[in-house]
């Protein structure tokens, strides 16, 4: 079982094509992931449909922002999806992390992580966006709760994985 300190470098990722590559896949993975759980499986099983994009379009438009649906895309898929939760997972969480829970292994800690996305997410950029805190706590949100951590999981699996493949 490999843990964050010993997988992670104490120091923070060099700034780097490969660093660059990192972010992206992670962040597709990632994505990819919280789709797939969010847009298909979940009201295949009778649950709730995220809308991510029209939180996107909701976040933009009060802060006075074009918010058709191609801005709600470019934010939730572009800078979400792929960087912003990505970086964080690279550059604070994780590193974070191995310094309060050494020892930790990646897959509860990036677990804990989709969570936190979870609650900035649904408890902070909602209540930004003039929509209601944690959504009233409908069935979207407990959805995306495990979407959240579903991302989490997928994307800092993939960053482990080539991590890994980098270092042989």
């Amino acid at each position: 079982m490999t843990s964050l300190t010993t997988e992670t470098p104490r120091t923070l990722p060099a700034i780097s094509v490969d660093t660059a590559l990192l972010i992206l896949l992670s962040g597709a993975a990632g994505t990819v992931a919280f789709d797939l759980f969010g847009q298909a499986l979940s009201p295949i099983l009778g649950f709730a449909n995220l809308a991510p994009v029209g939180l996107a379009r909701s976040l933009l438009g009060s802060l006075g922002l074009p918010n058709a649906a191609p801005y709600g895309h470019l934010m939730h898929l572009f800078f979400v999806g792929l960087l912003a939760y990505p970086i964080g997972w690279l550059f604070i969480a994780r590193p974070a992390l191995a310094r309060i829970l050494p020892g930790l292994h990646w897959l509860p800690a990036s677990a804990l992580y989709g969570a936190a996305l979870w609650v900035f997410a649904i408890g902070g950029i909602t209540s930004i966006a003039g929509l209601p805190f944690f959504l009233n706590f409908t069935g979207i949100t407990w959805v995306a709760l495990v979407g959240h951590v579903i991302y989490g999981i997928a994307a800092a699996s993939t960053a482990a994985y080539l991590a890994r493949l980098q270092a042989r």
